[in-house]
């Protein structure tokens, strides 16, 4: 059984989940460490001989030292680009956490240092009309990291989504400041002003760069403030 489990989670889609969650995976993996990952929901998905692939599922795959088949990986996929109870109406199937959540533990069960899970989306993302993503970290009690998209309006969305995870009653491991609008104004403002408000620690700051490999990432990250 994996020794630490995290949950990433993000402040919106688009934000850097998967950069992040594969960037924390090779800084571990540097570090000695063994690792897995599951991406448990992904919509857009590409249709290949070997059946419904996506790229970010494939990432983590690539660069857990722990290796697994894709569906392990990936066991719920779907083709459009749409938010995954949409995407899952489209195509007569209905998305349950509990179903959710066991996957995810078969995954945890593998004997590593740490299992990364990767959330879709923002916190409260449905996944049919009474659950949310959400509800899968608080089913299998993950502290969670929170990837923060550097933009204009994230500090909103950053308290907005720190509060409903406390209030779900899962504590925030760390929070990553990811740099994905490079003509953000008051950048360095808008950090501060977040790493004052926010109890847990900035595990890492990601610049704005075209090189997203999980090696360059990992440069950034702060394991040790994460593992402990």
């Amino acid at each position: 059984m994996a020794k630490k489990s995290i949950f990433i989670a993000g402040t919106d889609t688009d934000v850097g989940k998967t950069v992040v969650a594969a960037g924390i995976l090779e800084a571990a993996n540097r570090k000695g460490l063994s690792t897995v990952a599951v991406k448990p929901i992904a919509a857009g998905c590409e249709n290949t001989p070997e059946g419904l692939r996506n790229s970010d599922a494939l990432l983590l795959q690539a660069t857990a030292s722990v290796k697994l088949s894709y569906e392990q990986i990936n066991p719920v996929a779907f083709e459009p680009p749409i938010a995954p109870h949409i995407a899952a109406e489209q195509v007569g199937r209905r998305l349950d956490a509990d179903r959710i959540a066991a996957l995810c533990r078969g995954v945890m069960l593998q004997p590593a240092d740490l299992a990364v899970i990767e959330g879709a989306g923002g916190w409260r993302v449905p996944l049919n009309n009474r659950q949310t993503i959400a509800d899968i970290p608080k089913m299998l009690s993950t502290p969670v990291v929170l990837v923060v998209g550097m933009k204009l309006g994230c500090i909103s969305h950053t308290l907005l989504t720190v509060e409903s995870i406390v209030r779900d009653g899962l504590p925030l491991a760390g929070w990553v400041a990811n740099q994905v609008d490079p003509q953000m104004s008051c950048y360095e403002e808008n950090l501060q002003t977040l790493k004052s408000m926010l109890s847990a620690p900035l595990i890492a700051e990601v610049p704005y760069s075209d090189d997203c490999s999980p090696q360059n990432i990992a440069q950034f990250v702060d394991i040790d403030a994460l593992i402990g």
